[in-house]
């Protein structure tokens, strides 16, 4: 830590700085099987939005191809 420069006039604010607590806060509680479960269930059903989302999208994303054969045969049926 860095020391002040100039002069304080208390002596607990310099000290503030360096303060430590000594009291622990209390343990976590441990989860039941049913609220590991219930995160278990939540967590996969967000995978599955995504990998459904990502399935259903990425072929939207991609360019539309025309086969060329129809544009060929469109162009002489229409001279």
């Amino acid at each position: 830590m860095f020391r002040r420069r100039e002069p304080v006039p208390f002596a607990f604010v310099a000290e503030a700085d360096r303060f430590r607590s000594n009291v622990t806060p209390p343990p976590r509680e441990r989860l039941g099987r049913t609220q590991i479960a219930a995160r278990g269930l939540v967590g996969l059903t967000v995978v599955a939005g995504l990998v459904g989302s990502l399935l259903f999208g990425i072929p939207a994303l991609q360019p539309h191809q025309v086969p060329a054969t129809s544009q060929q045969s469109e162009a002489s049926e229409g001279r």
